[in-house]
């Protein structure tokens, strides 16, 4: 049950952070990146790319449960600096909406993908070729 809870959170925060935030980004790319804002002082440009790293490239594979734990850790970073700086002066229900899917995902950093992932299928197979 365990790994079943596992899939849908991964299926329900990276599709949601794709969907709903990710992919107006990526297909939108050019009009919105020089719009963008710049928290962190890397330029709107840099700040958007990573950004869209993160929800579209990093929420797919945590869906996927491709390199779940690594590909959890750029979504929960963009959503700290989201929650402690672009939002910083906000009252809490302008900036909740970050620690929403950083939560999950920092669940996801301590537990992985669960057994319904592909990490767990690549290791299935790399213990597999181990035993011949």
């Amino acid at each position: 049950m365990t790994s079943l809870g596992l899939l849908v959170l991964r299926l329900g925060a990276g599709g949601l952070l794709l969907y709903g935030h990710g992919w107006g980004k990526i297909t939108n790319f050019s009009e919105r990146a020089p719009e963008f804002a710049n928290p962190i002082g890397l330029g709107p440009e840099t700040s958007f790319a990573l950004v869209v790293f993160a929800e579209v490239f990093c929420a797919a594979a945590v869906m996927l449960g491709l390199g779940t734990r690594f590909a959890a850790v750029p979504i929960l970073i963009f959503t700290l600096v989201a929650f402690f700086v672009h939002h910083a002066a906000d009252p809490f229900a302008g900036k909740e909406k970050a620690l929403l899917f950083g939560v999950p995902m920092l669940a996801l950093i301590l537990t992985g993908g669960g057994r319904y992932s592909l990490d767990a299928v690549i290791g299935r197979l790399r213990r597999g070729r181990r035993a011949e």
